[in-house]
């Protein structure tokens, strides 16, 4: 095999020319001919028993030429990367020049390739100090949803639905006097103040009482997820069966024993406090890592290209549509639910993809300009650390695999290069 690079008139694309022997190419194809000869049948022959010559006068000489050229083309081109060093980053574009039985088969691939990265300014960057105080309020905060976590519901009969209420509704929509698909429950119970319905809605059950009927008239937001509801005029008929109110548990000592491990809303309170001087510990550290990358990427020059930019596309959509199955949704489910198509979230999410990108490529190119490496030592101590979080310290198929600590690999190297950064940046 031989083959020959060169640029073209785009950033980061190269041409491969490619040249395959005709030995190789002819016995790559009497490969793919005993692998289909079995679909193969010709008058004269038991299905699948005619020789590869007969076939090829029956069914033309071409019959067996894609299907090589399919089976060499993977481990040709991964020998012509290597025999020239380079690393695609997207799918070549394959164009055929020359095939046939016992011709040198030869074709061109263009393609993009991984891009050089121009590091500008990237150790002593100055950055301002991040920081974060745990404040009265933020304890007080804590509390307040532990104490509406507790919280009893209590009938109300005396008075009309307020603010806060949770009611208990019939309700059934009309637009242009017809009712549609989903505008219709029984016994829905809706808290006042939520948001959760139509924009409107809310407020004109304030004041309904016990069995009191009343017509709601609403406007669906413009954006809203069913086109055909979009923007319409809508009636709701409502009835309200039930009013109830949450009564939230006095802050005293004996709610702290009720609800926590404590015996005193002092203890708890500092519980609180010290947890949450962890939390805002871990987000200054978090947060002064973003930013110093945030810097160092803004200082380099690099043209992402748009094979990468795809395939990073691709993740986070195969991540949306993995966290969506947590929840019982399809993404179909959920495009339709948005009001949006597949192609329309993959532009939303581009801009984030490309910093994503860029960011990646930077620490790399960081790493090697510092030559910061992961030792044996540190992959050896961390595969054994993650074999005994998943319960694997005595596979040996897990603890050898090369997959898992090629991955251990480059996570203690963009560890090590992220905290190279941070050490060596001026934090005011």
């Amino acid at each position: 095999m031989d083959s020959k690079l060169e640029k073209t008139e785009n950033a980061n694309e190269v041409k491969l020319e490619v040249t395959v022997e005709a030995e190789r190419f002819d016995e790559a194809m009497k490969k793919v001919y005993f692998k289909s000869a079995k679909y193969f049948n010709i008058p004269g022959f038991r299905k699948g028993k005619a020789p590869m010559n007969i076939v090829e006068k029956y069914y033309g000489k071409e019959i067996f030429y894609e299907d090589t050229f399919n089976e060499l083309a993977p481990k040709i081109l991964e020998e012509a990367f290597a025999q020239n060093n380079i690393m695609a980053v997207s799918r070549p574009n394959i164009d055929i020049t020359q095939i046939g039985k016992g011709q040198d088969l030869k074709f061109t691939a263009i393609f993009q390739v991984k891009p050089e990265v121009k590091l500008g300014k990237y150790k002593g960057i100055e950055i301002k100090k991040v920081e974060y105080t745990v404040k009265d309020e933020d304890i007080a905060h804590e509390l307040e949803h532990m104490q509406e976590h507790n919280a009893r519901l209590i009938s109300v009969e005396d008075r009309p639905v307020e603010n806060g209420d949770i009611a208990t509704i019939d309700f059934e929509g009309f637009v242009d006097g017809k009712p549609f698909e989903g505008g219709k429950a029984e016994n829905y119970e809706l808290t006042i103040g939520s948001k959760t319905f139509i924009p409107g809605f809310e407020e004109q059950i304030i004041g309904m009482s016990i069995d009191e009927g009343k017509e709601i008239k609403v406007t669906f937001p413009k954006e809203y997820f069913s086109a055909e509801l979009a923007g319409k005029d809508a009636i709701f008929k409502v009835t309200v069966h039930e009013i109830k109110k949450k009564e939230l548990p006095k802050l005293d000592d004996e709610f702290a024993k009720d609800a926590s491990e404590f015996d005193t809303l002092a203890e708890w309170k500092d519980s609180i406090k010290k947890r949450l001087e962890e939390e805002y510990k871990q987000k200054e550290i978090e947060e002064t890592q973003e930013n110093v990358i945030e810097v160092v990427c803004e200082n380099a020059k690099v043209d992402v290209p748009s094979g990468m930019i795809e395939t990073e596309l691709n993740y986070k959509m195969q991540d949306l549509e993995s966290r969506l199955s947590y929840q019982g949704l399809k993404l179909d489910q959920y495009l339709q639910i948005i009001g949006k198509t597949q192609e329309e979230v993959r532009k939303e999410y581009e801009p984030q993809a490309i910093e994503d990108v860029k960011t990646k490529l930077v620490l790399e190119a960081v790493m090697n300009a510092e030559k910061i490496e992961a030792t044996p030592e540190e992959v050896e101590e961390k595969i054994k650390e993650m074999a005994k979080n998943y319960g694997k310290e005595n596979d040996e198929e897990f603890l050898k695999n090369e997959k898992v600590r090629n991955y251990i690999y480059e996570g203690i190297k963009s560890e090590k290069v992220i905290t190279f950064l941070v050490e060596s940046a001026k934090i005011k």
